[in-house]
């Protein structure tokens, strides 16, 4: 089996994203890979007087990017993460995006956080499954508490 190149770690600020870096930190020194962090903001449209309405960009996307931005540089501070790794922050849908960089970046592991739903959550679908079932690469899911 090769060892991992590149690995994409996708985090969510959870109180459990800690241990997801922390895992993703150590199988990247195992392999000697570069690793890459990704963060998604999901920009929801919301409903008022049942219409669908999606709120003016103004500056509210620029202030969800930068809020994000900030969250990832201090978490990598606060976990002491190497220097070297890459920090991404996009806008859209999760589990696209998530895809995407993988893909755009040619990625062989993406590290997820996986809160193994049971019931309607299940049946909703989370972004780990998808990412599961969407990624040409091998996806580790780590079992996070929730």
């Amino acid at each position: 089996m090769d060892a991992y190149r590149h690995i994409l770690v996708a985090i969510d600020f959870s109180p459990a994203a800690d241990n997801v870096a922390r895992r993703a930190f150590d199988i990247a020194a195992c392999n000697n890979a570069q690793l890459s962090f990704i963060h998604v903001v999901e920009y929801l449209p919301f409903i008022m007087d049942n219409e669908l309405i999606t709120p003016p960009a103004l500056d509210v996307e620029a202030r969800l990017m930068s809020n994000a931005r900030a969250q990832l540089a201090k978490l990598m501070e606060r976990l002491d993460g190497p220097a070297a790794t890459e920090q991404l922050v996009e806008l859209g849908s999760t589990k696209v995006e998530i895809l995407r960089i993988a893909a755009e970046r040619a990625v062989d592991l993406i590290v997820i956080g996986s809160h193994g739903r049971h019931g309607w959550a299940r049946m909703l679908g989370s972004t780990a499954d998808a990412v599961l079932h969407g990624a040409a690469c091998d996806v580790l899911a780590v079992r996070v508490p929730g």
